[in-house]
């Protein structure tokens, strides 16, 4: 009986110093970055094992580097806290090894980066900053200038100051105007391309695809009695006020 006691024992002491703080390299989601990790394991199944010690130890330090890494390379190295408590979490859960009986476990880590990798993660920030800023910059110009070259008048009046216009090119570039700034009119700021924007574009091209004064007049009669009928009486009157101002603004002698 005593000997079976101390069997157990060693054997409970053995798995344990097999299963203390063994490193682990781990992957990221950024390639080439690794995490490094030191897992230590607790066995919750008493000895006797079903199979030799050094062979239960192995088995469990290779399930965990596998599962570890499943979690580990969708985490972000540049968010070392995160990745602490997905990967601490995950690990803490407790599992089986295909034995019979089952051996069941559970584990605990610590993550950290190397030097190497920490070099690595504050090179790539600096790197995705800088693209920040010059994404930025693009695309404020780009909204300005779309913003701007909507106006017919305004788009004429860059062509007229360029360096190099050429004045008797200016009556055919007039009637290309329009086209022109059309296609400037269609771009949105990025906090302007929802789907409520969007539909406001769609409602604008339709309205604009009647130009006679008395289609519109009915469009917007129409769209007023919509409104009123979804009980929206504050934008029924809005739609109304058009209406009314399209009436006001027909060509004299129109019937």
């Amino acid at each position: 009986m005593t000997s079976t006691r101390w069997s157990r024992r060693r054997a409970r002491r053995a798995v344990r110093r097999s299963l203390t703080r063994f490193e682990v390299r781990l992957r990221s989601a950024c390639p080439g970055i690794g995490f490094t990790a030191r897992i230590t394991v607790t066995v919750l199944t008493e000895p006797p094992y079903p199979s030799p010690v050094e062979e239960i130890a192995g088995t469990v330090r290779t399930a965990l580097r596998e599962t570890a890494n499943e979690v580990s390379k969708k985490c972000d190295p540049a968010d070392l806290a995160s990745a602490r408590d997905v990967c601490g979490q995950h690990l803490a859960r407790v599992r089986q090894l295909p034995t019979d009986p089952p051996v069941e476990f559970t584990a605990e880590l610590t993550l950290d980066l190397l030097p190497d990798d920490r070099a690595a993660v504050a090179a790539l920030l600096a790197a995705q900053r800088r693209q920040a800023v010059t994404d930025v910059l693009r695309q404020q110009k780009t909204d300005a200038l779309s913003a701007e070259l909507a106006d017919p008048a305004a788009l004429l009046v860059r062509w007229i100051e360029r360096d190099n216009a050429d004045w008797t090119q200016l009556p055919d570039f007039a009637t290309k105007v329009d086209t022109v700034t059309e296609v400037f009119a269609r771009h949105r700021p990025e906090d302007e391309r929802s789907v409520e924007h969007e539909a406001v574009e769609v409602l604008r091209e339709f309205l604009a695809s009647f130009p006679d004064h008395t289609q519109k007049r009915m469009l917007y009669t129409l769209l007023a009695a919509g409104m009123d009928s979804a009980q929206r009486p504050h934008h029924a009157a809005k739609a109304q006020a058009l209406v009314n101002g399209h009436a006001a603004t027909r060509p004299e002698g129109a019937s």
